[in-house]
């Protein structure tokens, strides 16, 4: 029941959303109904664009996303724990994290060409900073009597590191890694839209110069959903981590 009532909204916003276009309260040209995108969205997987094109978007964000929180991660986590690194490093992640992250995509284009290669890079460069932060903002905080109590049994700086401070830094980690997992989906799509010969992205942008709008509305749909139930399987999953570390 609770579930219910909580996405009661969706509901309303799609009764809305199709009465809307059928009573020409808006025109269906900008707004096809929603039963139109829906049959558009059967038709497009029926005919494996949306599983080629999507399967090709999927890759990418895995893999950029993958790559920042492992290097990420690492590098939030040492500027923490070894000041040279953070003076290294600091400046230049204060430099970057305000600068908006699709600037980056004819930078990487230049780089790596039109290919799988420049949306990996672009969401690694992209998502990278908020897991950075959060590994760093973790790892900070950890209780220094933990890290003096192990000291004082003999325990070595890996150790130390290891057994005390990555455990300490995993909520905020968890919490930067949530932030970069939707700015994947946004660095991908836009990416896609304007540098990309396959990917939901690319099936958005030429299904809309077609004119094709029911079914550029059934991709962004599509877009949408994936993105939802890859934070709701993410918020699982990270509730589960912190309930085992408690």
């Amino acid at each position: 029941m609770k579930t219910a009532i909580r996405y009661l909204p969706l509901l309303i916003l799609a009764v809305a959303w199709e009465a809307a276009s059928r009573f020409q309260l808006v025109s269906s040209l900008a707004l096809p109904p929603l039963s139109d995108v829906i049959v558009a969205w059967w038709d497009l997987l029926k005919s494996g664009e949306l599983l080629t094109n999507g399967a090709a978007s999927l890759w990418r964000a895995s893999a950029g996303l993958f790559l920042a929180i492992v290097i990420g991660g690492t590098l939030g986590i040492f500027m923490a724990w070894w000041r040279p690194v953070n003076v290294v490093l600091g400046p230049l992640v204060e430099a970057l994290y305000p600068m908006p992250k699709s600037a980056l995509i004819p930078v990487t284009v230049i780089w790596l060409g039109f290919g799988d290669g420049s949306k990996i890079l672009l969401i690694l460069l992209g998502c990278m900073l908020p897991v950075t932060i959060g590994a760093y903002n973790g790892a900070r905080g950890c209780d220094q009597a933990l890290v003096w109590s192990a000291r004082s049994m003999g325990a070595s700086r890996m150790r130390m590191l290891w057994d005390v401070v990555v455990p300490s830094a995993t909520p905020e980690l968890l919490n930067g890694i949530r932030t970069a997992l939707a700015l994947s989906f946004i660095l991908l799509v836009s990416s896609e839209l304007i540098v990309a010969r396959e990917g939901l992205g690319y099936l958005i942008g030429s299904l809309g110069a077609n004119g094709t709008y029911d079914a550029m509305y059934a991709v962004v749909l599509t877009v949408a959903f994936i993105g939802f139930a890859a934070d709701r399987i993410y918020q699982a999953l990270q509730d589960r981590i912190l309930r085992w570390q408690q």
